[in-house]
């Protein structure tokens, strides 16, 4: 039950998006479309889990001193990985996502899930904290390319959804489009958090 709790909060609770509002760069750089958000969020993702894994099995045995040294060579080694891959298999992705597949290295999810979660906890409970909260982010960055795809070209995933008539709002496919979405996506998600908080709170004094 303790994995599936793990899993859940960074999907829900602790979404590092909408929640703890961490690695805002590629969040507002790459989803200017859908596919872009979950190429980027899946690649996070398996560097997040592998690094996460690695990090806890190595935890007894890394000096504290050098602690994140040590947690940037691993974090890199994967995203080392994951980058040979994309440009082998999925290069328009690749190249899409251009200089932000590097940057993985030095993304704060990554960094502070190593120090505050892998660095304490189980292998197991690394891996639940790594896919939920890769599975979040993944969802946070498509949602937001989603919408974005939608109002800034009129299309999803590349099909085209409002016909040729459509006026595409081109403001929502360039930066201030990223912050006024990420802004009102962010407050629904809280409105949402709120109102369950508040029947919990109201379920519990009945």
């Amino acid at each position: 039950m303790g994995v599936l709790r793990h899993v859940k909060n960074g999907i829900l609770s602790e979404n590092p998006i909408f929640r703890l509002v961490i690695g805002m760069c590629p969040t507002l750089a790459v989803t200017t479309s859908a596919i872009n958000g979950l190429g980027m969020g899946l690649s996070t993702m398996a560097v997040l889990v592998g690094s996460n894994v690695v990090l806890s099995a190595m935890r007894k045995i890394i000096p504290n001193k050098i602690r994140i040294p040590i947690f940037v060579v691993v974090i890199a080694s994967f995203v080392t990985i994951v980058s040979m891959l994309l440009e082998a298999f999925v290069p328009s992705l690749f190249e899409a996502l251009g200089i932000y597949i590097p940057l993985i290295v030095v993304n704060c999810i990554i960094i502070q899930r190593a120090e505050a979660f892998a660095n304490q906890n189980t292998v197991l409970n690394s891996f639940a904290d790594g896919v939920g909260m890769g599975l979040g982010f993944t969802l946070a960055l498509t949602i937001l390319g989603i919408v974005r795809e939608i109002l800034g070209a009129g299309s999803v995933f590349g099909l085209q959804l409002l016909g040729a008539s459509y006026e595409p709002a081109m403001i929502f496919i360039q930066p201030p489009g990223a912050f006024l979405t990420l802004g009102i996506l962010m407050g629904l998600v809280n409105l949402i958090e709120y109102k369950r908080k508040e029947k919990r709170a109201q379920a519990g004094e009945k």
